[in-house]
């Protein structure tokens, strides 16, 4: 997920955005990674065992290499092949690169199976569609079209049947049923963001993410272009949308990731445009979403800012938000039982453009995808005081726009 404010500015299509952000990832010099990364040109075919695929999402550290996928665009210059394959070591944060899988193009966002055996990729092009891939013998099982163009988020709903993913360029959500394999079939609904008007500066509606609320109950869907947070009920039969609610961010601020406290009445907003984040409150038997007042980033001001993503501890104790262009993580204390965040600082990611950001299963480990850098960075997270820790130097990972840590 692009700064789609940073190419709205310059007049630029979202496409045209990242190819230069590619182009530019294959000039920066960055340190050596942690261990070489795996040759393109020499990455094993699709089925190869070079890496251990999971039967179910850990969550311990279990002994030997964990799994990692790494999302990337195959379309720009310097980018990747395909899906990244590589392992880490739970207790160093040591990625070790272990090929490709080929066959899905512009794969930036990817998501999990509950069942640990199905990985699904977005593929971000104008005719956008989603991806299955079977973990086993990491055999792709087929793509789907979205009914839009650049999809840049997909998310499991918590049953495992239904695929939730959002349109950028067309501003649209989509739902795909998934079968017992873990394939995808036809679409069973797209929601086009056609109220409110675009926000200051927008040309049109942007959905930017699609999660499920944590009762279960609702779909909600972040829309940068129209400043809007939308509540949808899915019906888990059949997979159609009905639109329930409506949250509104201040005019201009560009919502861009939403995610729910633990506790699952209290939920956290990264604003990309505008550069901050906001608390709000989240009604499980209603679906309304209400939107506190703007917060600070952590950012200095030295540079334009893109807050990209917010994530949560396990216990509801801490946040980090990845900020991209300060190209810190910026860690908050979770007071009053989800009600309050209160910032507490900042760390470098010893990277360039941190577009993602993602919590190994036992949550002791952090990873950043750096897009601009081109690097993966794994921090250690400790327990009692959230504080984090760089562990080594950042894995070197063309155009690394998604870290997905198993």
């Amino acid at each position: 997920m692009t700064s789609g404010a940073e190419a709205s500015r310059e007049g630029w299509s979202r496409r045209r955005f990242i190819g230069a952000l590619g182009g530019a990832a294959a000039v920066v010099t960055v340190p050596a990674p942690a261990s070489a990364p795996a040759d393109p040109e020499s990455a094993p075919p699709t089925g190869s065992t070079r890496a251990p695929a999971p039967s179910a999402r850990r969550t311990g550290k279990a002994a030997g290499p964990h799994p990692l996928y790494l999302g990337t665009y195959t379309s720009v210059d310097g980018g990747g092949k395909g899906i990244g394959l590589a392992t880490y070591d739970a207790s160093t944060g040591r990625i070790t690169g272990a090929g490709t899988i080929t066959g899905v193009p512009d794969p930036s966002f990817l998501a999990l199976h509950p069942d640990g055996r199905t990985l699904y990729a977005v593929d971000e092009q104008t005719a956008g569609a989603v991806t299955a891939v079977r973990l086993t013998d990491r055999k792709v099982l087929g793509a789907r079209s979205t009914g839009g163009a650049g999809p840049c988020h997909l998310s499991v709903h918590p049953s495992g049947r239904w695929l939730l993913s959002a349109n950028y360029t067309s501003g649209s959500v989509a739902v795909h049923p998934i079968d017992t394999s873990g394939a995808l079939g036809e679409r069973t609904a797209l929601a086009k963001h056609s109220t409110p008007q675009p926000g200051p500066g927008q040309d049109g509606p942007h959905a930017h993410q699609f999660v499920t609320s944590p009762d279960g109950g609702h779909v909600l869907a972040v829309d940068l272009g129209t400043d809007t947070v939308y509540t949808y009920r899915l019906d888990t039969t059949k997979g159609t949308l009905t639109e329930v609610s409506q949250a509104h961010t201040r005019a201009g601020a560009g919502p861009r990731s939403l995610t729910f406290h633990p506790g699952g009445r209290y939920a956290y907003l990264a604003n990309e445009v505008d550069d901050t984040i906001a608390v709000c409150t989240y009604d499980p038997a209603t679906g309304a979403l209400s939107i506190g007042a703007p917060q600070p980033s952590g950012s200095t001001g030295s540079t334009t800012n893109y807050p990209a993503q917010i994530l949560v501890t396990s216990n509801g104790a801490y946040a980090y938000l990845a900020n991209r262009g300060d190209n810190t993580l910026a860690r908050y204390a979770v007071e009053a039982d989800g009600a309050r965040l209160r910032l507490l600082g900042t760390v470098p990611v010893s990277g360039d453009f941190p577009r993602q950001i993602a919590f190994s299963p036992d949550g002791t480990l952090l990873f950043t995808a750096n897009q601009k850098s081109s690097t993966v960075s794994v921090f250690h997270v400790d327990a009692t005081s959230g504080e984090l820790r760089l562990a080594g130097t950042p894995f070197a990972s063309p155009v690394a726009v998604c870290a997905l840590p198993l």
